[in-house]
């Protein structure tokens, strides 16, 4: 009864939420998935008005409904083109979370989700695990980027060329940390989220270089996990609380200024979909969050923003790298962070920064998007590669390690010899 309690309340806010649409279209203009396939379902609109129905839809169509919500990169592009200001990121989530509590996860989601994303320390064992087996199913191709590609034939691999599992971690190169502030520096928090840790250690170490080259103080506690995006994409309400409230607890405690990630994803997430979607949380759960997300930066935010950059001295003869940057969904049009990474890049000495054509349109990935509609994330991305290879750069920098991995699958594809790298790599690079 508590749980169609809690449906029933999700769908009466949902539809106070729909009323704002007009159905004017805008949102039509900048889909990404739109553009690839041209099906007016595909597009916020259309999504929009098959909710507006949901409680009808839910007893004649449930599957088909949440096929076609599932259709969505949640890249936020229709709600910052939106003049209404409708939060079409929420109203999906939501009615997600409303078709799974109905419909029910698969068993394979309740044990990826509940039994071991919501278990941090667990799901580090696994990925352990996994990481000792992968060379069994996994070939390197390309040295400069660091993909590999299926040994075998694999329905999840097959055609792809990805970013292995990392073979130390960063909570294992760095369990825990804290570090005193320099006199007018302030005192962060880092949340390090799942791809840093597991694909991209090398990204968190740049960021604890860099944190500490300038004096900011440090807390990094034990056993960090995942965001939740991954649950609450799905509609996993339980595993994503569960989550949300482990690190609720991990993080309220802290005296810090600052919560800062080096994951547009992750800082998104806990900026504006953890005070708002956590269910049947306490006035004082509310209020925590609200707290935390208030705080919560991303790194190149805090160091431009707040830190102040200081460009180091670089040798004379160091040649120029060419850059080009892509911005993420989740930083530019969710939060509205582009200026901050662009001028991190420009004290960076040894780099020339070159934009690209259409630098903020989405590269595809998705999340799981990319997991279960692999061919149009491709084409979708196809589209951000040819502009990265139009600019001549020799690297493609960005802030988002989900946007790292898919521009390592499509450029190793193309075999083009343009390196991946986060912001925050080159220009800790330049410190030492």
């Amino acid at each position: 009864m508590g749980q169609l309690h809690l449906l029933l309340a999700m769908l009466e806010e949902l539809q106070e939420q729909l009323a704002v649409c007009n159905r004017c279209g805008l949102c039509q203009a900048v889909c990404p998935l739109f553009a690839t396939t041209g099906r007016e379902a595909d597009v916020a609109r259309g999504k929009l008005a098959l909710l507006q129905g949901l409680a009808q839809a839910l007893l004649a169509d449930p599957g088909g409904v949440s096929e076609r919500l599932q259709r969505c990169l949640l890249c936020g592009a229709c709600a910052a083109n939106c003049p209404s200001g409708v939060r079409v990121l929420e109203i999906f989530l939501r009615a997600r979370a409303i078709l799974s509590g109905y419909l029910g996860l698969s068993p394979w989601q309740k044990a990826v989700f509940r039994r071991l994303l919501a278990q941090p320390r667990l799901f580090h064992q696994l990925l352990a695990l996994a990481t000792k087996c992968q060379g069994f199913f996994l070939k390197p191709v390309d040295e400069l980027l660091g993909s590999s590609c299926a040994r075998f034939l694999s329905p999840l691999l097959s055609g792809r060329h990805v970013r292995p599992l990392a073979a130390r971690p960063f909570h294992r190169q760095v369990p825990s940390f804290t570090g005193p502030a320099a006199p007018g520096q302030p005192t962060v928090g880092f949340f390090v989220g799942c791809l840093v840790d597991k694909f991209f250690p090398e990204v968190g170490q740049a960021t604890l270089r860099v944190l500490q080259h300038h004096g900011v103080g440090l807390v990094l506690p034990p056993d960090q996990g995942c965001c939740g995006i991954p649950a609450l994409s799905a509609g996993d309400l339980s595993a994503f609380s569960r989550l949300v409230r482990h690190h609720l607890k991990q993080w309220q405690d802290q005296s810090w200024d600052y919560l800062v990630t080096a994951c547009a994803t992750c800082t998104a997430t806990i900026k504006t979909l953890w005070p708002i979607l956590l269910p049947g949380a306490t006035a004082a759960e509310k209020a925590a969050l609200e707290h935390l997300a208030a705080r919560t930066v991303d790194i190149s935010q805090l160091l431009v923003d707040v830190v102040g950059i200081l460009s180091p001295a670089a040798p004379a003869t160091r040649p120029e790298l060419q850059v080009t940057y892509h911005d993420p969904c989740h930083l530019k049009k969710s939060l509205g962070v582009a200026r901050q990474p662009r001028a991190l890049l420009r004290a960076t000495p040894g780099v020339q920064v070159r934009e690209m054509a259409e630098a903020d349109i989405c590269c595809g990935c998705g999340g799981s998007f990319n997991l279960q509609h692999y061919e149009i994330s491709k084409a979708i991305g196809q589209r951000k590669v040819d502009h990265i290879l139009a600019s001549g750069a020799d690297i493609v920098a960005t802030g988002c390690p989900a946007c790292m991995l898919q521009c390592v699958d499509l450029l190793s594809q193309r075999r083009a010899k343009v390196q991946v790298r986060h912001t925050i790599e080159l220009y800790a690079a330049a410190l030492s």
